[in-house]
Protein backbone atom coordinates (compact mmCIF):
# COMPACT_ATOMS: atom_id res chain seq x y z
CA UNK A 1 0.00 0.00 0.00
CA UNK A 2 1.36 3.20 -1.25
CA UNK A 3 0.81 6.89 0.48
CA UNK A 4 0.99 9.42 -2.43
CA UNK A 5 1.14 12.85 -2.23
CA UNK A 6 -1.66 14.85 -3.21
CA UNK A 7 -2.65 15.63 -6.25
CA UNK A 8 -4.54 19.30 -7.35
CA UNK A 9 -7.92 17.17 -7.89
CA UNK A 10 -10.26 16.61 -5.23
CA UNK A 11 -12.12 14.39 -7.13
CA UNK A 12 -12.27 11.84 -4.54
CA UNK A 13 -13.68 14.43 -1.63
CA UNK A 14 -16.77 12.15 0.07
CA UNK A 15 -19.38 14.12 -0.31
CA UNK A 16 -22.00 11.52 -1.13
CA UNK A 17 -22.98 9.35 2.19
CA UNK A 18 -20.35 6.99 2.94
CA UNK A 19 -22.16 3.16 1.58
CA UNK A 20 -21.57 5.40 -1.57
CA UNK A 21 -18.61 6.84 -1.86
CA UNK A 22 -16.01 5.26 0.47
CA UNK A 23 -12.37 6.82 1.16
CA UNK A 24 -9.90 4.98 -1.39
CA UNK A 25 -7.36 3.06 -0.05
CA UNK A 26 -4.37 4.90 -1.20
CA UNK A 27 -5.28 7.70 0.93
CA UNK A 28 -4.53 5.45 4.08
CA UNK A 29 -1.78 5.50 6.36
CA UNK A 30 0.25 2.58 4.93
CA UNK A 31 1.07 -0.69 7.34
CA UNK A 32 4.71 0.31 7.13
CA UNK A 33 4.61 3.92 8.28
CA UNK A 34 1.80 3.26 10.50
CA UNK A 35 4.52 2.39 13.45
CA UNK A 36 6.69 5.01 13.20
CA UNK A 37 3.64 7.26 13.62
CA UNK A 38 2.18 4.98 16.79
CA UNK A 39 5.71 5.06 18.94
CA UNK A 40 5.30 8.73 19.01
CA UNK A 41 1.27 8.72 20.50
CA UNK A 42 1.07 9.12 23.93
CA UNK A 43 -0.77 5.61 25.83
CA UNK A 44 -4.59 6.87 26.86
CA UNK A 45 -5.44 6.75 30.23
CA UNK A 46 -8.51 5.74 30.86
CA UNK A 47 -10.65 8.62 33.15
CA UNK A 48 -13.64 6.14 33.87
CA UNK A 49 -14.62 4.55 37.23
CA UNK A 50 -14.51 0.84 36.72
CA UNK A 51 -12.68 1.62 32.89
CA UNK A 52 -16.02 2.09 31.67
CA UNK A 53 -17.33 4.25 29.02
CA UNK A 54 -17.92 4.32 25.32
CA UNK A 55 -15.03 1.96 23.40
CA UNK A 56 -11.93 4.66 22.10
CA UNK A 57 -11.97 5.35 18.53
CA UNK A 58 -8.33 4.05 17.00
CA UNK A 59 -6.03 6.42 16.86
CA UNK A 60 -4.75 4.88 13.46
CA UNK A 61 -8.42 5.55 12.36
CA UNK A 62 -8.34 9.53 13.90
CA UNK A 63 -5.03 9.74 12.32
CA UNK A 64 -6.08 8.79 8.78
CA UNK A 65 -8.91 10.95 9.26
CA UNK A 66 -6.72 14.19 10.13
CA UNK A 67 -4.21 13.28 7.15
CA UNK A 68 -8.13 13.63 4.72
CA UNK A 69 -8.06 16.76 6.17
CA UNK A 70 -4.54 17.95 5.42
CA UNK A 71 -5.06 16.72 2.05
CA UNK A 72 -8.45 18.03 1.42
CA UNK A 73 -8.76 20.89 3.24
CA UNK A 74 -11.93 20.31 3.99
CA UNK A 75 -13.98 21.12 7.55
CA UNK A 76 -13.94 18.64 10.32
CA UNK A 77 -17.34 18.48 10.19
CA UNK A 78 -17.28 17.38 6.71
CA UNK A 79 -15.14 13.99 8.21
CA UNK A 80 -18.50 12.78 9.45
CA UNK A 81 -19.80 11.88 5.68
CA UNK A 82 -16.45 9.51 5.17
CA UNK A 83 -16.04 6.17 6.72
CA UNK A 84 -13.00 7.66 9.26
CA UNK A 85 -14.68 9.12 12.49
CA UNK A 86 -17.27 11.64 13.49
CA UNK A 87 -15.31 15.32 12.56
CA UNK A 88 -15.48 15.98 16.70
CA UNK A 89 -13.75 13.12 18.01
CA UNK A 90 -11.28 13.55 14.78
CA UNK A 91 -10.51 17.16 16.04
CA UNK A 92 -10.45 16.45 19.72
CA UNK A 93 -7.67 13.80 19.04
CA UNK A 94 -5.81 16.12 16.65
CA UNK A 95 -5.82 19.02 20.11
CA UNK A 96 -4.37 16.27 22.48
CA UNK A 97 -1.74 15.24 19.85
CA UNK A 98 -0.44 18.90 19.40
CA UNK A 99 0.00 19.48 23.07
CA UNK A 100 2.13 16.25 23.58
CA UNK A 101 4.06 17.85 19.72
CA UNK A 102 3.36 14.44 18.26
CA UNK A 103 3.58 16.09 14.95
CA UNK A 104 7.23 17.72 15.93
CA UNK A 105 8.14 14.20 16.51
CA UNK A 106 6.89 13.00 13.36
CA UNK A 107 9.02 15.71 11.34
CA UNK A 108 11.52 14.89 13.52
CA UNK A 109 11.61 11.47 13.32
CA UNK A 110 11.11 11.27 9.23
CA UNK A 111 14.16 13.76 8.85
CA UNK A 112 16.21 11.10 10.86
CA UNK A 113 14.45 8.28 9.00
CA UNK A 114 16.18 10.09 5.96
CA UNK A 115 19.35 10.88 6.88
CA UNK A 116 19.97 7.28 7.68
CA UNK A 117 18.61 5.65 4.41
CA UNK A 118 19.65 8.26 2.21
CA UNK A 119 21.79 11.09 4.22
CA UNK A 120 21.06 15.09 4.70
CA UNK A 121 22.78 17.19 2.31
CA UNK A 122 24.18 19.85 4.34
CA UNK A 123 26.51 21.22 2.19
CA UNK A 124 24.16 22.84 0.10
CA UNK A 125 21.33 24.67 2.00
CA UNK A 126 18.48 27.29 0.71
CA UNK A 127 15.79 29.28 2.73
CA UNK A 128 12.84 31.31 1.70
CA UNK A 129 9.61 32.30 2.51
CA UNK A 130 5.79 32.13 0.89
CA UNK A 131 2.92 33.80 1.96
CA UNK A 132 -0.71 32.09 2.14
CA UNK A 133 -4.23 33.25 2.62
CA UNK A 134 -5.60 33.12 6.30
CA UNK A 135 -8.74 34.52 6.25
CA UNK A 136 -9.98 33.62 9.40
CA UNK A 137 -7.20 35.60 11.26
CA UNK A 138 -5.79 34.78 14.59
CA UNK A 139 -1.79 35.10 16.06
CA UNK A 140 0.92 34.97 13.73
CA UNK A 141 -0.83 36.64 10.77
CA UNK A 142 -0.71 39.88 9.18
CA UNK A 143 -1.74 42.50 5.96
CA UNK A 144 -0.60 40.60 3.11
CA UNK A 145 1.45 43.31 1.01
CA UNK A 146 0.50 41.21 -2.64
CA UNK A 147 -3.21 40.30 -1.88
CA UNK A 148 -4.84 43.82 -1.15
CA UNK A 149 -3.39 43.75 2.39
CA UNK A 150 -6.05 40.83 3.40
CA UNK A 151 -4.89 38.72 6.39
CA UNK A 152 -2.16 36.06 5.32
CA UNK A 153 0.42 34.21 7.13
CA UNK A 154 4.31 33.64 5.60
CA UNK A 155 6.20 30.67 5.97
CA UNK A 156 10.08 30.60 6.05
CA UNK A 157 11.58 26.95 5.30
CA UNK A 158 15.09 25.95 4.88
CA UNK A 159 16.04 22.68 3.27
CA UNK A 160 18.93 20.99 2.40
CA UNK A 161 20.64 20.19 -0.59
CA UNK A 162 18.04 17.60 -2.41
CA UNK A 163 15.09 19.78 -0.62
CA UNK A 164 13.80 18.09 2.40
CA UNK A 165 12.66 20.10 4.40
CA UNK A 166 14.85 20.49 7.67
CA UNK A 167 13.73 24.51 9.02
CA UNK A 168 10.54 25.97 9.40
CA UNK A 169 8.69 29.19 11.51
CA UNK A 170 5.46 31.11 10.77
CA UNK A 171 4.76 35.04 11.16
CA UNK A 172 2.48 37.20 9.53
CA UNK A 173 2.28 37.62 5.76
CA UNK A 174 3.82 41.60 6.64
CA UNK A 175 6.77 40.18 8.29
CA UNK A 176 10.13 40.28 5.90
CA UNK A 177 12.02 37.04 4.99
CA UNK A 178 15.30 38.52 6.26
CA UNK A 179 13.12 39.01 10.31
CA UNK A 180 12.56 35.22 10.40
CA UNK A 181 15.63 33.86 9.12
CA UNK A 182 17.36 33.60 13.01
CA UNK A 183 13.68 31.78 14.13
CA UNK A 184 13.85 29.29 11.34
CA UNK A 185 17.66 28.26 12.06
CA UNK A 186 16.88 27.56 15.22
CA UNK A 187 14.36 25.59 14.29
CA UNK A 188 15.86 22.52 12.88
CA UNK A 189 14.45 19.39 15.13
CA UNK A 190 17.73 17.11 14.22
CA UNK A 191 21.42 17.47 15.52
CA UNK A 192 23.35 19.54 12.94
CA UNK A 193 26.95 18.45 12.16
CA UNK A 194 29.63 21.04 12.77
CA UNK A 195 31.05 22.57 9.53
CA UNK A 196 34.61 22.20 8.85
CA UNK A 197 37.32 24.36 6.63
CA UNK A 198 36.93 21.17 3.97
CA UNK A 199 33.60 21.34 4.76
CA UNK A 200 31.66 24.05 4.58
CA UNK A 201 27.75 24.35 4.73
CA UNK A 202 27.02 26.86 2.30
CA UNK A 203 23.56 29.17 2.76
CA UNK A 204 22.00 30.28 -0.19
CA UNK A 205 19.52 33.33 -0.44
CA UNK A 206 17.89 35.61 -2.66
CA UNK A 207 18.20 39.50 -2.81
CA UNK A 208 15.52 39.83 -0.03
CA UNK A 209 17.60 38.95 2.20
CA UNK A 210 20.59 40.92 1.15
CA UNK A 211 21.40 42.76 4.67
CA UNK A 212 24.35 42.66 7.02
CA UNK A 213 22.05 41.51 10.07
CA UNK A 214 21.08 38.25 7.55
CA UNK A 215 25.09 37.92 7.06
CA UNK A 216 25.84 38.28 10.98
CA UNK A 217 22.89 35.41 11.69
CA UNK A 218 24.67 33.28 8.86
CA UNK A 219 27.91 33.60 10.55
CA UNK A 220 26.86 32.66 13.76
CA UNK A 221 25.49 29.68 12.77
CA UNK A 222 28.78 28.87 11.31
CA UNK A 223 27.15 28.62 7.48
CA UNK A 224 28.60 30.31 4.35
CA UNK A 225 25.98 32.97 3.07
CA UNK A 226 25.89 32.93 -0.80
CA UNK A 227 23.17 36.43 -1.28
CA UNK A 228 23.31 38.40 -3.88
CA UNK A 229 23.60 41.46 -4.08
CA UNK A 230 20.63 44.06 -4.86
CA UNK A 231 21.41 45.00 -8.77
CA UNK A 232 24.00 42.53 -9.01
CA UNK A 233 24.50 40.16 -11.89
CA UNK A 234 23.46 36.97 -11.77
CA UNK A 235 27.11 35.60 -13.60
CA UNK A 236 28.80 37.76 -10.99
CA UNK A 237 27.84 35.87 -8.24
CA UNK A 238 27.97 32.39 -9.49
CA UNK A 239 31.85 33.23 -10.16
CA UNK A 240 31.92 34.20 -6.18
CA UNK A 241 30.00 31.13 -4.99
CA UNK A 242 32.09 29.11 -7.56
CA UNK A 243 29.02 27.17 -7.41
CA UNK A 244 25.65 27.83 -8.92
CA UNK A 245 22.90 29.25 -7.00
CA UNK A 246 20.85 26.47 -4.96
CA UNK A 247 17.76 28.20 -4.54
CA UNK A 248 15.47 26.11 -6.52
CA UNK A 249 15.06 23.44 -4.53
CA UNK A 250 13.26 25.67 -1.63
CA UNK A 251 10.60 26.84 -4.18
CA UNK A 252 9.81 23.11 -4.91
CA UNK A 253 9.36 22.08 -2.08
CA UNK A 254 7.16 24.99 -1.38
CA UNK A 255 4.83 23.76 -3.73
CA UNK A 256 4.90 20.41 -2.38
CA UNK A 257 3.54 21.58 0.47
CA UNK A 258 1.32 23.48 -1.60
CA UNK A 259 -0.38 20.40 -2.86
CA UNK A 260 -1.35 19.76 0.69
CA UNK A 261 -4.72 21.72 0.45
CA UNK A 262 -5.48 21.83 4.09
CA UNK A 263 -2.52 24.33 4.54
CA UNK A 264 -2.62 25.89 1.14
CA UNK A 265 -4.48 28.63 2.80
CA UNK A 266 -4.59 28.94 6.65
CA UNK A 267 -7.55 27.76 8.16
CA UNK A 268 -6.33 27.33 12.00
CA UNK A 269 -6.48 30.47 14.17
CA UNK A 270 -4.67 28.86 16.29
CA UNK A 271 -0.55 29.27 15.28
CA UNK A 272 -0.03 26.27 16.77
CA UNK A 273 -2.73 23.87 15.44
CA UNK A 274 -1.24 25.44 11.97
CA UNK A 275 2.26 24.72 12.95
CA UNK A 276 1.13 21.22 13.77
CA UNK A 277 -0.28 20.77 10.15
CA UNK A 278 2.79 21.90 8.31
CA UNK A 279 4.70 19.35 10.37
CA UNK A 280 2.78 16.94 9.67
CA UNK A 281 3.15 17.71 5.74
CA UNK A 282 7.14 18.05 6.11
CA UNK A 283 6.95 14.77 8.27
CA UNK A 284 5.26 13.20 5.12
CA UNK A 285 7.95 14.64 2.43
CA UNK A 286 10.67 13.33 4.86
CA UNK A 287 9.09 9.43 5.13
CA UNK A 288 8.44 9.27 1.22
CA UNK A 289 12.20 10.48 0.50
CA UNK A 290 13.08 7.88 2.69
CA UNK A 291 11.17 5.37 0.40
CA UNK A 292 8.85 4.29 3.57
CA UNK A 293 5.66 5.81 1.84
CA UNK A 294 6.38 4.21 -1.76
Amino acid sequence: MQLHLPSDSCDSFPGAPMNTNPVPEDWRIPDELWPEIAMHIPPHVNTHRFGGGRPRTPDRVCMEAILFVLRTGCQWKALDATKFCPGSTAHDRFQEWVQDGVFLALWKTGLIEYDCFVGIDWEWLSMDGCMTKAPLGGKKTGKNPTDRAKKGAKRSLLVEGNGIPVGLAVDGANRPDMKLVEETLESIPVERPAPTADEKQNLCLDKGYAYDEVRDIAREFAFTAHIPLKGQEAQKVKRTARRKARRWVVERTHSWMNRFRGILIRWCKKPENYMAMLHFALALICYRAAGLTG
